[in-house]
């Protein structure tokens, strides 16, 4: 049976200074994705540059980090010529299309998202108001992450746990436009939850984040690289003692990001007892910079000529407005009755 052509669409939100988590958790797995997809398919990535917005109001440090996140995908082996990939800043149609589906969509739905949800909790932690702090854009996230998803008749969206209420959200908004006027309006899309994306812990055993101080750079240098990796936690087991390797924060770290030959090494040398820490960290750096060293150099030139990477992002942006124009237009032909 021949395979039917489906629409592909990841986003990625510009926030922070990209490292290793990031890496293992999101970028490796959702490049795989990309460069894996049938030839038939249509893939989307974009930055979402304008979800950042809600917790960023720097603007020099928005652009530089909106800046990072292009290069990092392009210099990690995101392929523009079979990837859509833009900005999303750049595509109108989404913002418009937004507004109608504001329209649609019940406040309770919004009163449920797990985004405005934590930031009430947090707020409820600190014995301060419900809602301060949070301005619309937090709140209404999920209806342009929706216009996001249905501007490009999607099919499937790769999501982590996280995002899947997200997805369901978009879908439950086409699914009530399109009962509401008994016709196909909207694609209906359905998340896809991602298989090979894992949890990297930090330097100091801890979810790996900036805040934490605790992460290995995506892009760092030799020397800074270095630096993260001797200062990886350990305890003060004799190099003699056999260890239970799934104890280790090495291992745990060294599976997430080294070849399956080198874990196993790792993982006897740890039951068996004499191969030591310093040792274990020794073949980790070595690992990070064979993995690293080709992409940072890309990465670098990247930066240096953001020129070509914009005229990337804007030829993908014209192609997305191609693809979204027709299906607003779809829905104002029905909800104006044009």
């Amino acid at each position: 049976m021949e395979h039917q052509s489906q629409t592909i669409l990841t986003g990625v939100k510009p926030t922070g200074t990209l490292h290793i988590g990031n890496y293992v958790g999101a970028v490796k797995p959702a490049i795989e994705f990309a460069n894996n997809v049938n030839e038939n398919d249509n893939h989307i990535m974009f930055v979402a540059d304008y979800h950042a917005v809600n917790a960023i109001k720097n603007a020099p440090l928005l652009n530089q980090l909106t800046k990072e996140i292009a290069c990092a995908y392009l210099a990690c082996g995101l392929n523009p010529e079979k990837s859509l990939f833009y900005k999303q800043s750049d595509i109108p149609e989404l913002f418009e299309l937004t507004t109608i589906l504001m329209a649609y969509t019940p406040k309770g739905f919004m009163n449920k998202a797990h985004a405005y949800k934590a930031a009430v909790d947090k707020n409820t932690a600190r014995n301060e108001p419900a809602d301060a702090g949070i301005n619309m854009g937090l709140y209404t996230y999920p209806v342009l992450m929706a216009a996001d998803i249905l501007a490009y008749d999607t099919d499937i969206v790769p999501v982590g746990k996280d995002q899947v209420q997200h997805v369901e959200i978009a879908a439950d908004i086409a699914g009530s436009i399109n009962a509401l006027y008994e016709q196909n309006v909207l694609k209906i899309p359905k998340a896809s939850l991602s298989e090979t994306a894992q949890i990297l812990p930090g330097t100091d055993g801890q979810k790996m984040s900036k805040s934490y101080n605790n992460v290995i750079p995506l892009f760092g240098t030799d020397a800074e690289l270095k630096k993260a990796v001797m200062g990886i936690k350990t305890d003060c087991q004799d190099i003699n003692d056999k260890k239970n390797p799934d104890d280790i924060l090495l291992y745990h770290i060294a599976k997430g990001i080294a070849p399956d030959c080198v874990v196993q090494e790792i993982e006897a040398g740890l039951k068996n007892g004499g191969m030591g820490y310093g040792t274990i960290k020794k073949m980790l750096l070595q690992v990070l910079i064979d993995e690293l060293a080709e992409k940072r150099e890309k990465y670098m030139y990247y930066m240096s000529h953001f020129d070509e990477v914009e005229h990337m992002l804007a030829r993908g942006a014209t192609k997305a407005r191609q693809l979204a124009t027709p299906v607003l237009n779809r829905v104002k032909d029905v909800i104006f009755n044009r």
